[in-house]
């Protein structure tokens, strides 16, 4: 070789190692760009992105032969930061993004168009905000993926014209700009995964749908369509899963639909689709079939019970009529069934826990005759068993009440007799046996005291005997006990006093005789006690005094001596009737008591009222000091230092703006916690600023209202703070920001946004009442609802607002609701304990009923409250009105009304357009369901806006509204038939 040739030869091979090692540095930057860009608290994502390593080697990184990056993969890392496309799209050869699951944030900016090598883009299940730019330019992906990403506005469906090499498009759980079926996916004819679930569609599903042979994925559930389900559809013979449940969709099961034979997964739920199902019989591979909440009639095809893939079979609420097939589950492993709320007749199949997997089986309000199979009784993995309102007959089959993992026997409304078995006690896990009204009978056994997991125990109306085992207070977790209607004999157990979470007992019209247990005084929680129609005998003990009773009812019996000065109440006028030989000094439909038996109730009474009697009389006398000698707050100004602020938001003003402003000629409200003033900036931005004293300069407590007084408990300085602290991270579009706190030795300023529009009491109640039409007062329902849901679910910890009132509902400048004064005053603490929600507050005509009998309140109350709110939109009327009657509200006035559906159209107000009445009538439903006497039956918050979202006006088509929370409760639900949890699962 010449020297010529060898120095040519070296010349390349420098040449092309330099253009390798500038290719590599050139995609080194990029990357480290990227990782500059995002944080995690995963601490080994980026531990090999360094510069002295490979690119190539960095965790979540693939290049190709030439050593160029064409993937990033690192979902699920819990990545956060804004994405740097500018940097990301210089990596030329990259093909796939794949970054889902996290909590990246930001918008995506126009620079992604410059990633045109990309193939698969996977952005979904992110906290992204902002619209999803155009992405025309991506000629060459094949995945898109951004479901459940957080984007909103309007989608640029017109991009994926150019986009015809997608297989794969997923973009559902988003709140886009509402829209009809966007055509241009027609035209992907490669697509075999189409997810638009949860997207704001509305309209027709076009015809067209199936000419997309490639299909095997289709998902359009959540939206808004209307009319039949397209006819072509049954062309997708590719089809493995069709979901089109939640929506609006009416006639009948197109027909070819037999064709469908690769389906796995088909739910159509919670439409209104009619006809026969005998199609379906032909879908020999489902394993999940879910027609439930349509109008499907006659009979269920007798060869869905030939399927050897079923595992999830729910069709409640239709009109099927005829029986269950017979060899339903007898070969394959069904899971679950649940054809509630039909016509069915016949036997239930014998064999449909077969495979021993079974978990709910769900055939309430049907009329099935016959047994329980002896099967069943086999069936260790069943948890629920609900066959209610049925005309079933015969003996429970003994094995059953002992399942292991069995959680709920509900057999009421039946024909059922004999006993229940003595291994009742092996079932650990049974919470709720509902055996009432059917023929059982025999003693039951004391081994139910063993079943430790028991929550509830009705067997009323039954025939069963004996005594009340004596060992009944082993049932700590016991809340409800319904024994009425039997023939129980012998004496209450004293132990009945042990179950201290009981708060109700029944024993109603049985042969119980003795004395009335004093320990029934130590139950807590007791809200209702009946234990008329008996023979009990004795005195009424004085403990009763102790309890918070809303109903009580002795009648009936052989009762003797004085009733309680405490009982002899208004409430329970009739609560000792039929018992002769009880007197009474405050009932006059009783005889009086003798002196002596006067006295000794007196003495028995005094020593029980005493104690309060001396801390209610103390509390006045330090109130009354203390108003003497505490100067009044807007005639004394704050003092001029020794405050400390802390901020919860970028500030642009000092402490010294806030103090200066709180001025008499300021203050724009007044609460039990303090005054509210408005603060204007030198810039002109508007601030409210609330003012609680805490304590005067000699540490003497401050006086506010007497319901203050009351209700409020001593708290530390830290705890407030800690309290302000948690409440202070509130972040929602339906709450009121808190900017700041600002703390002296005596009192409390707290800064938040001011709203011009004042409270929602004031729009609708007084002076400043103006005429808001429905869609308006819609609108603000559902976004003090999300505020709420957000209080609620979306916070670390639940924050229950506990003085839920339209008074605490703000108006922004554009009408839009927030959630107002939610317990920065009223959360306080019980010394030691920390469980503020023992605490009694609320509102005349807001509160719950359980505030009468128990400080245990919880989310529940808030909903209690929220639903009088419900009330006031609908109907206009404040709470408590002169029209109502003596001692009602509200809630007892709307309840009166619910006989005929034309009484409850008359409450709507006068206001409201004859238009859109149909649709206030929908939200008034709502506000009885949220303010139900019993707490368990009221919907959680999340319940509630799901409700009202469905309760959208028809006319509400340019009003914009905020569909998404932090935790939206408008999630996909997957097909396992229990959208339902509200009325059965609850």
């Amino acid at each position: 070789m010449s020297a010529n040739q060898f120095f040519r030869q070296l010349f390349a091979f420098l040449f092309i190692f330099s253009l390798i090692s500038f290719s590599k540095s050139d995609e080194l930057q990029p990357l480290l760009e990227f990782k500059f860009a995002l944080q995690s608290s995963n601490t080994n994502v980026f531990s090999s992105w360094t510069q002295d390593n490979s690119v190539c080697s960095f965790t979540g990184i693939v290049c190709n032969s030439n050593g160029l990056v064409t993937e990033i993969n690192l979902p699920e890392q819990k990545l956060s930061g804004i994405l740097p496309f500018d940097s990301i799209c210089k990596l030329q050869a990259l093909e796939k993004l794949s970054l889902g699951k996290n909590f990246l944030h930001g918008g995506i900016s126009e620079d992604v168009k410059n990633c045109t090598s990309l193939q698969q883009l996977d952005l979904g299940v992110n906290l992204f905000s902002g619209e999803v730019p155009d992405l025309s330019s991506l000629s060459q992906l094949k995945l898109l993926s951004l479901n459940n990403s957080g984007f909103s506005g309007l989608f640029p469906w017109k991009s994926l014209e150019n986009l015809t090499s997608l297989t794969f498009l997923s973009l559902g759980d988003i709140v886009f700009q509402k829209s009809p079926f966007p055509m241009e996916v027609l035209k992907l004819d490669k697509l075999y995964w189409l997810y638009l679930s949860n997207c704001s569609l509305e309209g027709r599903i076009p015809e067209g749908l199936g000419n997309l042979t490639q299909l095997r994925n289709l998902e359009l559930s959540w939206n808004r369509f209307s009319g039949e389900i397209p006819g072509d559809i049954v062309k997708l013979t590719n089809l493995r899963q069709l979901e089109l449940y939640k929506n609006f969709l009416t006639g009948k099961l197109p027909a070819g639909f037999r064709n469908l034979t690769s389906l796995v997964n088909l739910d159509v739920s919670t439409n209104n689709l009619q006809g026969n199902i005998s199609e379906v019989r032909f879908l020999t591979n489902i394993a999940s079939l879910n027609l439930y909440e349509n109008q499907f009639t006659g009979e269920i095809p007798e060869e869905l019970g030939e399927l050897k893939s079923l595992v999830y079979f729910s069709l409640y609420r239709n009109e099927f009529t005829g029986t269950l097939p017979q060899k339903l589950g007898s070969g394959s492993d069904l899971l679950y069934i649940d054809v509630s709320e039909n016509f069915l007749t016949g036997p239930i199949p014998p064999d449909m826990c077969k495979s021993g997997k079974m978990i709910k089986l769900l055939l309430l309000q049907n009329r099935f005759t016959g047994g329980i199979p002896e099967n069943y009784a086999n069936c260790s993995s069943l948890e629920r068993i609900r066959v209610n309102n049925n005309s079933l007959s015969g003996v429970i089959p003994a094995g059953i009440w002992s399942l292991p993992n069995l959680t709920i026997i509900d057999v009421t409304m039946n024909d059922f007799e004999g006993p229940v078995s003595s291994n009742i006690g092996e079932g650990k896990s049974l919470a709720q046996l509902l055996l009432a009204n059917n023929r059982f009978s025999g003693e039951l056994p004391l081994s139910i005291s063993e079943a430790s997991s028991l929550v509830s125990v009705m067997l009323s109306s039954n025939q069963f005997s004996g005594q009340i085992p004596a060992t009944i207070g082993g049932l700590r977790k016991l809340n409800s006990l319904y024994l009425d209607g039997n023939m129980f004999s012998g004496i209450i157990p004293e132990s009945l006093g042990s179950c201290v979470s009981l708060s109700d007992i029944n024993l109603f019209g049985n042969l119980l005789s003795g004395n009335i247990p004093a320990s029934l005084g130590n139950l807590p929680t007791l809200n209702s006690l009946n234990l008329s129609n008996n023979k009990l005998s004795g005195e009424i003990p004085t403990s009763l005094s102790l309890l918070r009773l809303s109903l009580l009812d002795l009648s009936n019996n052989q009762l003797a001596g004085p009733i309680p000065a405490s009982l002899a109440i208004q409430a329970f006028h009739n609560s000792f009737n039929g018992n002769p030989g009880l007197c009474s000094q405050n009932f006059e439909h009783f005889q009086p008591c003798s002196s002596r038996s006067s006295t000794q109730s007196h003495l028995r009474t005094l020593i029980l009222c005493f104690t309060a009697g001396a801390l209610i009389l103390f509390a006045s006398l330090a109130c009354f000091l203390c108003v003497k000698l505490r100067p009044n707050n807007l005639e004394t100004p704050l003092k001029p230092n020794s405050w400390d602020m802390k901020q919860y938001r970028v500030l642009s003003f000092t402490e010294k703006e806030i103090i200066g402003a709180i001025k008499t000629e300021n203050q724009i409200g007044k609460g039990g916690s303090g005054n509210v003033y408005k603060a204007v900036l030198a810039d002109g931005k508007e601030l409210a600023v609330k003012h609680i004293w805490i304590s005067d300069s000699s540490g003497r407590k401050n006086c506010q209202s007497s319901s203050a007084m009351l209700t409020k408990r001593k708290f530390r300085s830290s705890e407030y703070e800690a309290e302000v602290a948690t409440l202070s991270s509130v972040r929602h579009v339906n709450v009121v920001d808190l900017y700041c706190s600002i703390t002296s030795e005596d009192s409390n300023l707290l800064v938040y946004e001011y709203l011009p529009n004042g409270s929602l009491w004031d729009r609708l109640h007084t002076c400043k009442k103006i005429e808001m039409g429905w869609e308006v007062r819609y609108l603000i329902a559902l976004g003090a609802a999300r505020g709420l849901e957000y209080l609620h679910h979306g916070c670390d910890r639940p924050v229950i607002h506990r003085d839920v009132k339209s008074s605490n509902i703000l108006l922004d400048g554009d009408w839009k609701p927030k959630i107002a004064d939610f317990g920065l005053a009223k959360i306080l603490q019980a010394d030691g304990v920390g469980d503020w929600t023992h605490v009694i507050a609320g509102t005349l005509g807001y509160m719950a009923p359980e505030y009468a009998y128990t400080y245990k309140v919880n989310e529940k109350s808030d909903v209690y409250s929220f639903g009088v709110v419900l009330m006031e939109l609908v109907t206009g009327k404040r709470p408590i009105e002169r029209e109502f009657g003596e001692n009602k509200d509200i809630v007892c006035w709307v309840n009166s009304k619910m006989n005929s559906r034309e009484s409850l159209l008359g409450l709507v107000d006068s206001i409201i357009s004859e238009a859109l009445k149909e649709d206030a009538m929908k939200v008034l439903k709502i506000a009885i369901h949220c303010t139900a006497k019993i707490p368990s039956l009221r919907p959680s918050m999340r319940i509630v806006v799901q409700m009202l979202e469905e309760a959208e006006p028809c006319k509400l088509t340019d009003i914009v509204i905020n569909k998404e929370s932090p935790d939206s409760s408008n999630q996909r639900l997957k097909n396992t038939g229990m959208i339902r949890a509200l009325e059965f699962e609850g």
